[in-house]
């Protein structure tokens, strides 16, 4: 598994349907060795920090294996690395075999998968399509978030080894099914609460829906 593109960038105003939007979803890749974070990496931030940011969603990354899809179910060959706002843009690290509360090693980091990404009208301003949203909810191509257990120095090209396996073996990608395809399956939602790394908020999300039901 390898790192293969560092990405970072500073919030920037644009203007979508008539109105100014301040955004931190257009990242650009980096080289050399760049400083990780509890909250984000050196030299990158996001906007609104009421849904994005803070220690449990401190990194984004996402799988270069999905390029291909969008590129062809968009028609957009020109989709290069970091443009679904991702600060990781990883090699053989997948929604469907990685595990919320996975630890791995990057560069002199250590990081923990926490959740999936949830697109919000952000992504839309970036792909200049409304659709997006819909699109990359169903397909399953979420990415995921990072915290960031110890500090250090990643750079692209860095090896991302695994350090421990969440035994719960709930992944990022059944998490992203419980909240689109498959609200109804309760046995995976009783793992999915047991686990510790999972935030309080998707926790207690899928408690209320417990609830009532």
């Amino acid at each position: 598994m390898e790192l293969i593109s560092l990405n970072v960038g500073l919030p920037r105003v644009v203007i979508w349907k008539g109105r100014e939007v301040t955004t931190g979803i257009y990242k650009e890749p980096v080289a050399g060795a760049v400083g990780l974070r509890k909250l984000n990496l050196d030299g990158d931030r996001q906007a609104d920090l009421s849904v994005h940011g803070g220690p449990q969603k401190a990194v984004y990354a996402y799988p270069s294996e999905h390029y291909a899809y969008w590129r062809s179910e968009l028609d957009r060959p020109e989709l290069t690395w970091g443009m679904f706002g991702e600060n990781f843009t990883t090699d053989g690290l997948l929604e469907k075999h990685t595990n919320i509360g996975d630890t791995f090693r990057i560069g002199s980091a250590l990081v923990m998968v926490t959740q999936p990404r949830m697109p919000c009208y952000k992504l839309g301003i970036k792909f200049e399509r409304d659709d997006i949203l819909k699109r990359f909810l169903s397909s399953l191509r979420s990415g995921f978030y990072f915290s960031v257990l110890e500090e250090g120095e990643v750079t692209a090209g860095d090896e991302i080894k695994l350090v421990a396996r969440e035994p719960n073996n709930i992944t990022v990608e059944d998490i992203t099914k419980l909240y689109s395809t498959e609200r109804d399956n309760e046995a995976l939602k009783r793992r999915a609460i047991e686990v510790e790394a999972l935030p309080l908020s998707w926790r207690n999300f899928f408690l209320k829906q417990r609830c009532n039901r």
